[in-house]
Order: structure tokens, then sequence, then C-alpha cells
């Protein structure tokens, strides 16, 4: 089930932005406020009174150049503008180099439940850290059950049934060189630029549950090496048991698809049976794929091949 994940203003003042070293200056009963939007804006249209300008949900970055320009406003033109911002959809507002407030700003937040932050960093320090810190955490999301390898640095995500094999093919796949991102559960998100990055959370991080051994730790067990954090979703392959007079693509012409979060990816049905090497049929696949990705369809040229024999027969046959 995807989901689209929502940051609340506290959350900005975390660890992972400690170096911004954001203070409250007020709403501090207010940081519930959610950011729905992963840009940041500069407000400096809306101050000039274009107040369209200011898109719901988002961070406001108040530098030097908005200060500057409020200066030269009249007293009473610079109160209505703060007073008509305010009434809008804004999450927060940042001031950045360490600079004053207005407290008429400050005023007219707290009117209206709007926490203002600052932080002694410059302006393209703060948008960028912000910036990133939010399309990390605001962009759509989705768990599968599956197990994530990176195969030939292709990103092959296996899913199936439960007791298909995907746990042990990974796990041979790892014995043959490859590395383990997660198993069992993995989460995944869709980027701006239209990526898929899988990764697992939480304890679940470099370990497999294997029927009758139990969990293990991939990273003791088999050194850096055999993980990854995260990975690109360029693959998926479906295990399913093989079923006796199931109709099973033969020549790999057709291609399929696969949706995660609405973003297609290449996808495989490959059946399970007695004496398959599910591992090496992977590897096989991901390699495959790489030539697919430099312009080599191999089904595509053995059926042109052969249909170029048979029109040569056909000639042949024909004087």
């Amino acid at each position: 089930m995807s989901e689209v994940a929502s940051v609340k203003v506290r959350e900005l003042l975390g660890e992972e932005l400690h170096d911004l070293r954001f203070e409250v200056l007020c709403g501090s009963s207010h940081l519930r406020n959610p950011i729905t939007h992963p840009r940041v804006q500069k407000p400096g249209l809306a101050f000039a009174g274009h107040y369209p300008y200011i898109k719901p949900g988002r961070v406001q970055i108040i530098g030097e150049s908005e200060t500057t320009y409020l200066e030269t406003l009249d007293p009473s033109e610079r109160l209505d503008r703060f007073q008509s911002i305010t009434q809008l959809d804004v999450a927060v507002f940042i001031v950045t180099k360490g600079l004053p407030v207005d407290e008429e700003l400050v005023e007219c937040c707290r009117q209206h439940e709007i926490p203002i932050l600052t932080s002694p960093r410059l302006s393209s320090v703060v948008i960028k850290r912000v910036g990133n810190f939010l399309e990390e955490h605001l962009v759509p999301s989705t768990t599968v059950h599956g197990v994530l390898m990176d195969v030939h640095g292709l990103g092959v995500l296996l899913i199936g049934k439960s007791g298909v094999g995907k746990s042990e093919s990974a796990l041979d796949l790892i014995t043959r060189g490859h590395s383990l991102v997660g198993d069992d559960r993995i989460t995944i998100r869709r980027y701006p630029n239209e990526e898929l990055i899988g990764y697992s959370e939480g304890p679940l991080r470099h370990h497999m549950e294997l029927r009758g051994i139990g969990i293990i730790n991939v990273k003791d067990l088999f050194g850096l090496a055999a993980v990854r954090q995260r990975k690109t979703i360029d693959l998926v392959i479906e295990l399913e048991r093989w079923q006796a007079g199931k109709a099973y693509d033969r020549l790999g012409l057709d291609e399929t698809l696969y949706r995660i979060l609405d973003e297609p990816c290449p996808y495989i049905r490959m059946p399970v049976a007695t004496g398959r090497n599910v591992a090496i049929l992977v590897e096989v696949a991901a390699r495959n794929h790489v030539l697919k990705l430099q312009g080599h369809f191999s089904a595509q040229e053995f059926a042109r091949s052969l249909e170029e024999e048979l029109d040569r027969k056909r000639e042949a046959a024909a004087r």
C-alpha cells in the first residue's frame, strides 16, 4: 500500500539538520504544522503583493534580499503584507543568516499559528539542506514483500509468494559475489527524476530469515561487500512454482512491465521447479537486461535472423 510521507515542522529540528542550528523564535506549540511539499520557497513576490505565489504547505525562507525589501515598505503597507501572507497556508517561516525578524511578522505568525525558525547559516545552505531533507521524506513511498539484490550493478527485486524460495535464491546470489540490499520488507521511494529507490529499514537491515536456520547477519557472515544500503530498482522478477500445463514465455519477445508507485519496471515471471538453479537464472536475466539497455535484444535478434533464413528458403523454393 502506497502512502505520501508527511513531515512535521518539529522534524526540521532533529539530528539530520543539526548543522543548521535552528532555534524556535515563536510558535513552539505549533511545531506539528505539516509540510506537504518538498520544495522550499522564498516569499519575495508575496511580500511585493503577489499572494498567489505562496504555495500551500511549503517552507518559506526569508533571507537578506527579502529583509532588505521589507525595510523599503511603508510600515502600514508592510503590516498589511504580513497579515495577508500569514492568513495563507504557510507551514513555517525560516529566517536565515541570523537576520533580525520584524516584530509585526512575529505577532502575525503568533495569531495564525505559524512557527518561525531562525538559523545563522546562509540562505543557499538552508535551502539546499532543507530541500534535500524534504525530498527524502516527502516523496511517494510503498513497501513490498520481497528481496532486493544488486546483481551486476542492477537492482533486481525478487517477489513471489511466501516459501517460493526468494531468500534462498538471494543467499545463493550472495555466495556468487552479488550484494543484498534488503530481505522480506523493502521500502521503495519514487523520486522526482522517476527513479525507484529501494532499501531496508530498521533492525532487518543486512539480515535474512532462512527457514530451518533462522535469522542471519549477511554483513557479518560474508563481509561488507555483500551488502548495499540502497539501490535503484531496474528489474522485477516474480518467482512462482512451476505449474504443469501453464504457458510460459519461451522466447522472451514480449516486454512485460510491473508498476511500482505508477512507475513501470521491466518484469519477468520465472517458474521455480526442482532442478532449476534460480540464482543462475536470475544472474542471466540481469546480464540479459544489461544487454538490452545497451541495445542488444537477443530474442528479437534471434527472431529476425530466423525470419531472414525462412525468407531465403522461400525465395530459393520459388525459383
